[in-house]
């Protein structure tokens, strides 16, 4: 079982994400991904980014989106 740790660096993340650590250089310096700075390196909270996660899902209604996170529809 692959579990994340609670605070993250950027190779942490970018093993979290399977995005490379450029991509999240590149999203960082764009300000769109969620990023604590401590002295000169960043770090991540994994309830932090998983939220981010979450608000960037693309669905076809904002009920499509709920039920994903609520489980099976019929529930």
């Amino acid at each position: 079982m692959n579990t994340a740790k609670e605070v993250m660096d950027i190779k942490d993340l970018a093993g979290y994400l399977g995005i490379g650590k450029s991509k999240i250089y590149a999203l960082i310096r764009s300000r769109q991904i969620p990023a604590s700075r401590i002295g000169r390196q960043y770090r991540f909270a994994k309830e932090v980014i998983d939220s981010w996660l979450r608000e960037r899902i693309i669905t076809q209604t904002p009920d499509a989106q709920k039920s994903f996170f609520d489980g099976p529809a019929g529930r």
